[in-house]
């Protein structure tokens, strides 16, 4: 029984995309399988994707030798197909109908675990909040997101980009944008370019009480990024955390390095 191809599929089942839930499928088998390389050896890995719709990056997933791949779709248009390429992989592909931000995406599958997918772009952000929150779940994140948001995850202090996701990502994780792609790949074609972000945690992780801490503090910072930390930081007690961790009240957040605010992050989470 030969596997039918993606656009036979996707034709069979009239599954359009739609724009109310971020879609935009990636059809060209070539980028597909890039994107699933970045992933490196897969053998005996487990992979979450989030998103698969027609299932065109999930077909690359599956000729890399991942022992499962798990499919987290919240788009029932889309399950008959799911299901019907699960049929070809009993053993190894697994739909998961939900709602990937009220998941828990580690729990699917054992260790050790990646995600690669193409993010849904409305709801990219939070999604890999959450992620980071669980880092030490992941053994790698290969996650496509706009142009913009990629750049921001691993902008450099001083930057215009750098800011509250690029603090949280590479405090956690080494991160790198490893592939830009053209509008033009994708059905329909987005109004703006996308990459693909590889995100490796870190082997040590801070507790779920210290990245809270860190949660408040860039966001207090970066919520008033043209005020001096002393004004933006006033609400968590500013002046005295700055004096403790010998950071100068006039500067502004763009210009603190992510270890930089990692001590104000502690410091934060010690006067508590």
């Amino acid at each position: 029984m030969s596997l039918p191809s993606l656009r036979d599929t996707i034709q069979a089942h009239g599954l359009d995309a739609k724009k109310s839930l971020g879609q935009h499928f990636l059809l060209d088998p070539g980028i597909c399988a890039r994107i699933a390389a970045l992933g490196g050896d897969l053998t005996g890995r487990s992979v979450v994707e989030i998103g698969p719709g027609p299932g065109g990056l999930t077909r690359a997933l599956l000729d890399t030798p991942a022992s499962r791949v798990d499919v987290v779709e919240i788009d029932e248009r889309a399950w008959p197909l799911l299901d019907e390429l699960a049929t070809y992989y009993p053993d190894r592909l697994h739909v998961v109908r939900q709602d990937a931000l009220k998941l828990d995406a580690a729990a699917l599958a054992p260790a050790p675990r990646q995600i690669i997918a193409n993010l849904p772009y409305n709801v990219a952000t939070p999604l890999l909040v959450g992620w980071l929150r669980q880092a030490s779940q992941w053994e790698r994140l290969s996650l496509m997101f706009q142009l913009e948001v990629a750049e921001r995850i691993c902008a450099a202090p001083g930057s215009s980009a750098y800011g509250r996701l690029a603090v949280l990502a590479q405090w956690c994780a080494s991160c790198s944008v490893a592939l830009r792609i053209p509008p033009a790949a994708f059905s329909p074609p987005p109004k703006v370019h996308s990459a693909v972000a590889v995100i490796i945690p870190h082997a040590k992780q801070p507790s779920p009480q210290l990245f809270r801490a860190m949660e408040q503090v860039t966001a207090a910072a970066f919520g008033q990024r043209r005020k001096m930390l002393r004004s933006s930081l006033k609400s968590i007690g500013g002046e005295r955390l700055l004096e403790q961790a010998g950071i100068e009240p006039t500067r502004r957040a763009e210009t603190l390095s992510v270890a930089e605010f990692a001590r104000l992050a502690e410091l934060n989470l010690a006067s508590r």
